[in-house]
């Protein structure tokens, strides 16, 4: 008896412990028209939001976010899911981020982290990275890199989480 009430309290302690929500840190970066944004206080009125880190450099970053772009306005009737795009272009490389992205026509916010401040902070190591957070502003589920198809994945994630 001792032994199951040992585990259930070390059960317990970890779930407490490993089993934290994991909210966006508080970090302000800038929109491509200048804007200072606090990433923590992004927020959809209670519907997923998608985290998506790119460079314009990135060719399979770019493959995901156009891929997206063509279904976005559909996942966005369906779940009223909002996608904001990270770009982390640093300073020599920032310059390209609004052609690029006003060439392709994304129905997206997109941010600029040239310093990397919020890469850091979500431990991001390389890009595409995606996040998807909560109604409640809690990260529940992420994505390394891009495959053709992986978008379908990520619409399955974000219906479970569109109320």
């Amino acid at each position: 008896m001792k032994n199951i009430i040992s585990i259930l309290i070390l059960l317990f302690v970890g779930t407490s412990i490993f089993g934290q929500t994991k909210k966006l840190p508080s970090v302000k970066l800038k929109t491509i028209d200048g804007k200072t944004v606090d990433i923590s206080k992004i927020d959809n009125n209670g519907k997923p939001i998608v985290i998506s880190f790119w460079a314009t450099w990135c060719k399979p970053c770019k493959t995901e976010l156009n891929t997206i772009a063509e279904e976005y306005a559909d996942w966005q009737d369906e779940t009223g899911v909002k996608l904001i795009a990270v770009s982390i272009d640093n300073s020599r490389s920032t310059g390209r981020v609004e052609p690029y992205v006003n060439g392709q026509a994304w129905d997206y916010d997109v941010l600029l982290d040239p310093n990397g401040e919020l890469k850091r902070a979500m431990n991001v190591n390389n890009v595409p990275h995606t996040f998807l957070i909560d109604g409640n502003g809690n990260i529940v589920w992420d994505h390394n890199n891009y495959a053709a198809g992986d978008e379908h994945e990520l619409f399955e994630q974000i219906k479970k989480y569109a109320h």
